[in-house]
This record gives C-alpha cells, structure tokens and sequence, in this order.
C-alpha cells in the first residue's frame, strides 16, 4: 500500500494528549506517516512517552493569549477546571495557524475531537477528516447524539433517555446524586470561540466528519458503537485501547519499594492529570488509605491550595505510615506499576484511559469518579460490567475516609462475597481481551479502513 499521511489535533489535556500519541505510535509502527499538532511545552511534557520512529513527526503550535488564561498556558494541567473553557477558546482561535500548517504539510487526512472547525478546512484543502473520542463510547452513547438533547440548552434526564441502548443502566441518568447532574449540566455551558456550548462543539464535529473512530472495542462497548454509528448515520471506526505494545521497565525506587510487599497486597491510587482534590477530601483520603491497614502507593496532584503533596498530609500521617505508604505527587508509570506483582488493587477516577490499563490488568478496582464522563464510565464498569465497585458519595459528590476505607478493604477481602463476584468477572473479562492478537487486530483493521478512506473520492 500507499504510504498515508495522517495529522492527528487533540484536545489539549495530557490523557488526550497521550491516548492519540499511543494510536499515532502504533499507526507509524505499521508505516504509515503521522503528523501530530502540539503545543510546544507540551513537547517536553512527553519526554516519558518518547517513541522513536522517523515517520513520527511532531510540529509544534503557539497557543494565543485568551484573558483569563492563565500566562503561558498549554494544556489543562495549566488551567483550573471552571476555566477549561478558555483553553477551547485559544483553540478556536487557532484555526488559521492549524489551517496554514495543514496547508503546507498535505496530510490525506486529520484526526481530531475538539477542534469541530476540521472538516471545513478538510473541505478547503481536499483531505478527509475524522474524529477520535478517548471517552466511552457508553458516554457518547448517552450525552452525544442528536436524540439525547432538548433545545432548552441541556442534555436529556431522567424521563427523556428512552433511546438508550437495552441494557444500560437505569441508574445511569443524572439524577442519581446532585453532584452528577452537575457534573453533566456543564454540557450547555460556553466552551468556546463565539459561545458555543460543549456539546454542541462535540455533536458538530462528530456529524460533519467523515467518519467517526473511538478508542474501544465491541467486546466492551459493541451496542454503545452500533447506536452512535445509526444516529449519526455514518461509520465508527474502533482502535481498541491502542495501549502501547512495549513499556519502559518501572523506575528502580518504586520497583524496590513495591518489591518489599507480599504479592497482590499493595493499594495503588492515581487520578489523572485533571482531578485535584480540596485539601480536606485529599486528607480524607490519605487517612481512608491508612484506616485500611494495607500497604498502599498514592500518586496524586498538590491539593487546591497547596504545593507539594508532603504539605498537605494530616500531622503525624507520615510516622504512622512508615514502611506502608507513600504518597507521592510527581509523575509515575502508571502502567508499569498496576503490572507489578505487589499491586492487587487500583483505586482509580475512572478515566478512560486509565480504566482500559486497569481492565488489561489483574487489579480489583474501586472508583472515585468526578467529572461527567467518569461518572458515565463508573456505571458501565460498576453497574453493567460488574468488575468494580465505587466508593459511596453524599449528595455534595464527598466521600469519607470510613467509605473510601470500607470499599477497599470489600474488594481486598479474600471471603468477601462482592470482592470474589468482581475479581471473576474481571477475570473473565480480561480474558476476552487479552486474546492473541485481538488488540493489535484492530489497529490493523483500522489502518485498513484508513487506506479505504482516503482512496474514495
């Protein structure tokens, strides 16, 4: 075959970010030339993800001033959450250096998600345009299609999900708990150049695409991919999880300190790169970790308010703890760490790219999601899945140490009922996906249809 060009734009949060260079790595692995948009810190943000392929090619972008934006922002980390808005809007108005630079190196097609601006420039320059979701394609499913919205300016609740697939959880509309329906009403809000919503960013550039590809699998998510290729009546491409073929051996220190534990018996806890606790729910759940009397290795982000991870620990934790538990705050192999022997459980926000490296592990999972699409990721593993179990929140979305506690101590219990239900059905689970070739056919699948793609007029 050809050789293809493939431009790959990703929302700028570092999970995008990285679950477009996995599916890019593969994509140059099997020949094809990929060229990925960056903005240019976020190439040294990289440097633990360092693929080393020719047909690799990395272009950086200048990201504009926005007021409010904080100065030399470039990514989500950069920028509190109520404030994310504004990143998509420095986006928006990158739409010219992106169209110039398309310009100049002719890719045959450009992968994107937020930027819902691609197809007319795809139109412009003759390249074909796709989107490419790292969410769920449950969450999709649910709050990204034509049918679920009601031109009141929100997404579809309670009464109005009659459309959803069979066998979606009942509990999964968004009025199980307050802190859910708000974590889903955000979808109506500006986020972007000229006041556009979230949503409506999404579902355009999802329905002016060519085609629509997600990072999932039908053994997972089959119907969720059925029911958004009839909606937007056009075809959904899967890559699989796209994670990368070969890690980096973990760091010395932590394989050492992991090393000195019994086998399966270490709690190990990360929330991403968006998920930064108050400081009280972060003591909460230190001390929700030591209340399990489990070895335990949590890598978070400071809390609000703080700079560094040890300022923020309650008085005396660390004494308590000592030879048990590490709480540290910069950047770990989450991968490389859920494989290690030592950890039996992974306490998780649920995130999808982070719950497809815990399903491709051995690890009981417990949940603590907090932002909509974790939420939405949360039922389908907890309530339909049945591999995990959640930590119990109140209506304001807390949890307590005695709830976060109890739920690990309910999966890490060799007599308890729900832990063994969830372990098999993990099992059986990974199983499935863990088949010889399953995952590495997709991407081969997928770089077939790529092919097919660009060919047709």
């Amino acid at each position: 075959m050809a050789e293809v060009h493939i431009a790959m734009f990703s929302w700028f949060a570092m999970g995008h970010i990285i679950s477009y260079l996995h599916l890019a790595t593969q994509l140059a692995a099997r020949g094809l030339k990929i060229s990925m948009l960056l903005p240019k810190k976020t190439l040294l943000k990289l440097q633990h993800h360092n693929p080393q392929y020719p047909n690799l090619i990395f272009h950086p972008l200048t990201v504009p001033d926005v007021d409010g934006l904080p100065s030399g922002a470039e990514d989500t980390s950069d920028v509190p959450f109520p404030n994310h808005h504004l990143l998509a809007i420095a986006i928006d108005r990158m739409r010219e250096q992106v169209h110039d630079l398309l310009s100049f190196i002719k890719p045959a097609l450009v992968i994107y998600d937020s930027a819902y601006w691609i197809p007319d420039i795809a139109k412009q320059l003759g390249f074909k345009s796709a989107t490419y979701h790292t969410v769920s394609a449950s969450t999709l499913a649910f709050v990204m299609v034509p049918s679920r919205f009601v031109p009141k300016g929100r997404p579809m609740i309670e009464d109005e999900c009659r459309e959803i697939p069979h066998g979606y959880p009942s509990s999964t509309v968004v009025h199980r708990g307050d802190y859910e329906h708000r974590s889903l009403a955000g979808l109506s809000r500006p986020f972007g150049e000229g006041m556009i919503s979230f949503y409506e960013r999404t579902t355009t550039a999802m329905r002016n695409c060519d085609v629509i590809c997600i990072r999932t699998c039908r053994e997972v998510e089959g119907k969720y991919c059925d029911y958004i290729a009839a909606q937007y009546e056009k075809p959904v491409l899967l890559t699989g999880p796209a994670l990368p073929e070969e890690t980096s051996p973990l760091e010395d220190q932590w394989d050492k300190w992991l090393g000195g534990f019994e086998a399966d018996s270490v709690v190990f806890c990360a929330f991403g790169s968006q998920y930064i606790l108050e400081k009280d729910q972060f003591q909460e759940l230190v001390v929700g970790f030591e209340m399990t009397g489990l070895p335990f290795f949590i890598a978070l982000k400071p809390p609000t308010g703080c700079t560094t991870v040890e300022e923020a620990l309650p008085a005396g934790f660390e004494e308590r703890v000592k030879g048990r538990g590490v709480v540290h705050g910069g950047w770990v192999q989450q991968q490389q760490i859920l494989s290690h022997p030592s950890v039996g459980c992974f306490v998780s926000h649920c995130g999808f790219g982070s719950t497809w490296e815990a399903l491709m592990s051995d690890n009981q999972l417990v949940l603590v999601p907090n932002l909509g699409d974790q939420v939405l990721n949360t039922r389908l593993l907890v309530e339909e899945l049945k591999v995990a179990v959640e930590v119990d929140k109140d209506q304001n979305g807390r949890f307590s140490k005695e709830s976060l506690s109890e739920a690990i101590k309910c999966v890490m219990d060799k007599d308890s009922g729900v832990g063994v239900m969830v372990k098999k059905n993990h099992s059986e689970l990974k199983q499935v996906l863990g088949r010889p070739g399953l995952m590495s056919g997709y991407i081969d699948q997928f770089v077939h249809n790529v092919h097919e793609l660009v060919s047709t007029p």
